[in-house]
């Protein structure tokens, strides 16, 4: 019998583990290429630096790898290698967008599908307590800490799972475990996951990552007696959840119904988490509200806030620059973060656009993501894009950067000028994160 064949069109994530999970060891199927996109984290860069991925990962139905090929290629691989199916695996797109892709497949004479939780989530055996999200930056890794912070409290030895950014080489990348700077440091990490590993480090939590997450499960729950997972954009969790809580953030009211997989998580959540509720109008929250009544009317309704601190005298009367979140606001379409609410919140004398003066990959970022506003995406997926991080900053001139990214900035890229630092910590207001793990207690054992 003739092995259907199989493209996965991914952005070296998700991708990775819908191959793993479902067909690594799949005898009727080939996976002739994954394609990556221009438009999700690997694509940030220029073109993908992977080019495959090796078959010491791909196992031994694939001697040679498997070909990684650009996502504007799609038509001809389907002809070139006769594909049978093609299978979307990435996140924070919208409806439309995957039903475009889906329409070129179809065209060009392929099936089209999506891997459901059942077959790609996989089952620890210890409890796990999952974090994910209906859009890229609503506050997932600080709704994280909280749960992680809670349970240490409570006397439980927890680890950290974060969904993966493997942009490096694969083999080495196939399970990361980061404890301390040093760790980041020596991985030699982009800025965008050092955004979602630093804070959690700086609490004390050990941080798993990786390429293969059924080899990190092993690991981590040998060492950790309940996983906490941090997923990545608005992806579904990778392991079965005991606790399934998703974020939503109604400066963004509507997308939760609007986004993949963002609203599967929305339906599949045991608490729908409304964060940000301090800085957003009462009409989106309403909005946001309404539409998890409507959508997932079992889930639990938690208002939270997120508190903004940073050293204000710092900011007062200055003239700054203020740097963000780069997923946040590029695939997350969110016009500014915590470090534009800040500067306006401690008196920045004057908010300059970085705009007019940005160079190199930057000045390319402000053709593509023209709804951003006055702030400086941190991006850096390679030194040429931290290079022209720097030089946009200095040709700035500012008195000071504000820094809205979840790390620390100031350890990465080097400037003549103070960098203020923008924390934020979730508050929830009606149910505590507290009561959430009570009523759980029997089956996370606490």
């Amino acid at each position: 019998m003739n092995k259907a064949k199989i493209v996965i069109m991914g952005a070296a994530g998700r991708d990775f583990h819908d191959f793993n999970t479902v067909f690594r060891d799949d005898e009727d199927t080939e996976v002739t290429a994954f394609t990556h996109t221009t438009s999700q984290n690997i694509g940030e860069l220029e073109e993908s630096p992977i080019r495959r991925y090796p078959s010491e990962l791909a196992g031994e139905h694939y001697p040679d790898g498997i070909p990684i090929r650009p996502e504007t290629e799609l038509e001809a691989i389907i002809d070139e290698e006769n594909v049978d199916t093609v299978v979307f695996s990435y996140s924070d797109v919208s409806h439309e967008h995957v039903m475009h892709q889906a329409s070129r497949a179809l065209a060009a004479g392929a099936d089209f599908r999506l891997i459901g939780p059942d077959r790609m989530m996989l089952d620890a055996s210890v409890p796990v307590v999952a974090v994910d999200a209906v859009r890229t930056g609503c506050g997932k890794s600080q709704t994280t800490r909280k749960f992680a912070d809670l349970l240490r409290e409570r006397g439980k030895n927890v680890v950290i799972v974060r969904e993966p950014m493997p942009y490096g080489d694969l083999v080495a990348q196939r399970v990361q475990r980061f404890e301390t700077r040093s760790d980041l440091d020596e991985s030699d990490v982009t800025i965008e996951e050092r955004e979602e590993y630093e804070s959690h480090i700086e609490r004390g939590h050990v941080v798993y990552a990786g390429v293969d997450y059924e080899a990190i499960l092993d690991r981590a729950q040998r060492e950790a007696e309940i996983i906490v997972w941090d997923g990545g954009n608005n992806e579904l969790p990778f392991y079965i959840p005991d606790v399934h809580v998703v974020v939503a953030d109604p400066h963004r009211s509507g997308a939760e119904l609007r986004f993949h997989p963002g609203e599967t998580n929305l339906r599949l959540a045991d608490y729908v988490l409304i964060n940000k509720e301090n800085t957003a109008d009462v009409t989106d929250i309403r909005e946001v509200e309404e539409n998890v009544r409507q959508t997932n009317p079992e889930a639990r309704i938690i208002h939270a806030d997120s508190t903004i601190t940073a050293d204000g005298e710092s900011i007062a009367d200055k003239r700054v620059l203020v740097v963000e979140d780069g997923p946040t606001l590029t695939h997350g379409d969110a016009p500014h973060g915590a470090g534009l609410i800040a500067a306006r919140e401690y008196g920045a004398a004057e908010i300059i656009d970085p705009e007019p003066v940005a160079v190199g990959t930057f000045k390319r970022i402000f053709e593509t993501y023209d709804h951003l506003d006055t702030v400086l995406p941190a991006m850096g997926y390679s030194e040429d894009q931290i290079q022209d991080l720097e030089t946009t900053i200095r040709n700035a001139n500012p008195d000071v950067v504000v820094s809205g990214t979840p790390h620390d900035l100031a350890r990465v890229i080097d400037v003549d000028v103070p960098i203020v630092r923008v924390h934020y910590e979730l508050e929830a207001k009606n149910i505590p994160l507290d009561a959430v793990l009570e009523w759980h207690a029997t089956t996370l054992g606490i």
